[in-house]
């Protein structure tokens, strides 16, 4: 009896073991499905040819948004995916997956900052701001890329970046994308504007801060996504490259970390047993993107104690299969459509387009973490949803400040 009471534990570890695996077999199954098409066709230095270029039916101004869609999706799939591209490790055909994702974004980055090429981007303006900064972010998360770029198409990034100097932010979230550009300047010990970093990070720190682990985008408060498709991921990465160079930051940080494990706790919460979660706010379209920033802290080791890493993979895969499996999600042909659960363009506010909705690939930054991380190896754990809606205890919610 003894022995196959031995058998049948080590059968289920074993059993544990391939279900996790294949977890990330599926993650990664999604992230090529959704970045090949966006990388494959910029490297060829096709992807103005071959991406469909499908605007809101609410387009606010629609010669800007048909020349800015491309960067929109490069520089978006790019930031997503960027850990995974600067990690080592995984099994050989997660690494022969990502030499050739590695290659392509070398490829890519290369015609998008080249002016002699076909697919070079647009970066004159108010949206190429915004999208030089998510490329910036890519270029942050992944040094290998910037190291292994050949020297004209680092001085053509350079000028590129330089170009989005001539452009006021917007007084909201947009000043972290100018902040973003500077952090990547700084990151590669190049000329850059302090001054352009400091107001972003006070602003949020001395006065968008609203409690209860959210700040505000700009003077007024917003109940939407933006806390993660970007002010924490990236106040969180300007703060820590600024402390590498001179610790500029140093006495915001633990707030600003407890302001994000709070607001992580809140995203967890979010995800409702099926994956699904509140569609409130604008910019809904991005799908996945809405967990950004809990995808960040998981990335990042830092999930506040009461989530364990294995309940935020559980709920993140959650959501990238209500999200991506939906019908009608990608088109024949391979690109996004327009939509949170399938092809909805009634959703799509006048500035979002096909490149705009490839910030869903946010949500696959802990495929950055090793195979043999917590996230990806400890048994599959019930969200708080889950818990709750199955009749199991689970913990109060309360509002926090600091």
């Amino acid at each position: 009896m003894k022995k196959i009471i031995i058998s049948a534990l080590l059968f289920a570890v074993v059993i544990n073991s391939i279900a996790q695996k294949n977890t990330r077999a599926v993650w990664l199954q999604y992230l090529d499905k959704t970045a090949r098409p966006v990388l494959t066709n910029l490297a060829n230095n096709t992807l103005k040819e071959k991406m469909p270029l499908v605007l809101s039916d609410k387009v606010d101004n629609k010669a800007v948004r048909s020349k800015v869609a491309y960067l929109e999706a490069f520089a978006r799939t790019l930031s997503g995916i960027a850990p995974w591209l600067q990690l080592e490790e995984g099994d050989d055909s997660e690494k022969k997956l990502r030499n050739e994702y590695r290659q392509l974004s070398l490829k890519a980055l290369s015609n998008a900052v080249n002016p002699t090429a076909k697919d070079y981007m647009e970066w004159k303006g108010g949206q190429p701001l915004v999208d030089a900064s998510f490329l910036s972010l890519a270029l942050v998360r992944c040094p290998w890329i910037w190291q292994h770029a050949d020297t004209a198409t680092q001085r053509n990034v350079k000028d590129a970046f330089l170009l989005t100097r001539n452009t006021v932010p917007v007084y909201s979230n947009w000043l972290l994308f100018t902040a973003m550009i500077e952090t990547f300047f700084c990151k590669y010990n190049l000329p850059y504007d302090k001054v352009r970093i400091d107001f972003a990070v006070k602003e949020f720190s001395n006065h968008w801060y609203t409690g209860d682990g959210m700040f505000a985008d700009g003077n007024k408060f917003h109940l939407d996504y933006y806390n993660s498709y970007v002010i924490q991921p990236y106040l969180l990465c300007i703060v820590d490259e600024l402390n590498k160079k001179d610790s500029s930051y140093k006495n915001f940080v633990p707030r600003l970390n407890n302001i994000c494990k709070r607001y992580a706790e809140i995203q967890e919460r979010l995800i409702n047993t099926d994956g699904s979660f509140p569609v409130t706010g604008r910019s809904i379209t991005y799908r996945g993107g809405a967990f950004h920033h809990l995808a960040n802290m998981a990335l990042q080791q830092q999930l506040p104690q009461d989530l364990t890493a294995a309940q935020v993979r559980c709920a993140l895969t959650a959501v990238l299969k209500k999200t991506m499996d939906a019908p009608a999600t990608f088109n024949d042909k391979g690109w996004l459509n327009i939509g949170l659960a399938g092809w909805q363009p009634g959703l799509a506010e006048g500035y979002i387009n096909t490149g705009s909705i490839y910030l869903c690939t946010q949500i696959f930054l802990p495929l950055g973490l090793s195979p043999t991380d917590d996230f990806w190896t400890k048994p599959d754990a019930p969200w708080t949803a889950v818990k709750i809606w199955s009749g199991q205890d689970a913990k109060a919610d309360h509002a926090v400040d600091f």
